[in-house]
């Protein structure tokens, strides 16, 4: 049986990465693989959510980044979620309402798009600016 599927992204720049999750959207680091002292892999964690990083050479000439892959993070406040990002100095896309859940989504170093989504009652094509929240 599985317990969980975690998202295992390559990306080019590992310091860059690790900045991005760990000081931009809080995430800890839970196991690394440091051959020769060089960080290769690691394994993140917040909440229920998890994601593996793994240096990759290949990822560095790859000509559209993240293209194809989009990550969605179920969370209790994705608007709680969107001011933490910015209060970390991460840029992230304007709280809308799209399916019953407020959406606000980041864009990591390598091109990799996560959302970050939770239910609401607030109708649909609702943005955060528009609404004294």
């Amino acid at each position: 049986m599985a317990d969980e599927m975690i998202p295992f992204l390559m990306v080019g720049d590992m310091s860059q990465s690790i900045a991005f999750y760990v000081d931009g959207l809080g995430y800890e680091v839970e196991m690394e693989w440091r051959p020769g002292g060089e960080l290769r892999w690691c394994q993140l964690r917040k909440s229920g959510t998890a994601i593996m990083l793994q240096a990759s050479e290949e990822v560095v000439a790859a000509p559209e980044k993240g293209r194809g892959v989009r990550l969605c993070v179920m969370c209790d406040d994705a608007l709680k979620y969107y001011r933490d990002f910015l209060s970390r100095g991460v840029q992230a896309k304007e709280p809308y309402v799209g399916n019953k859940l407020w959406v606000t989504s980041v864009t990591d170093p390598d091109g990799y798009h996560i959302d970050f989504e939770s239910p609401t009652d607030a109708p649909e094509e609702t943005r955060l600016f528009a609404t004294d929240l």
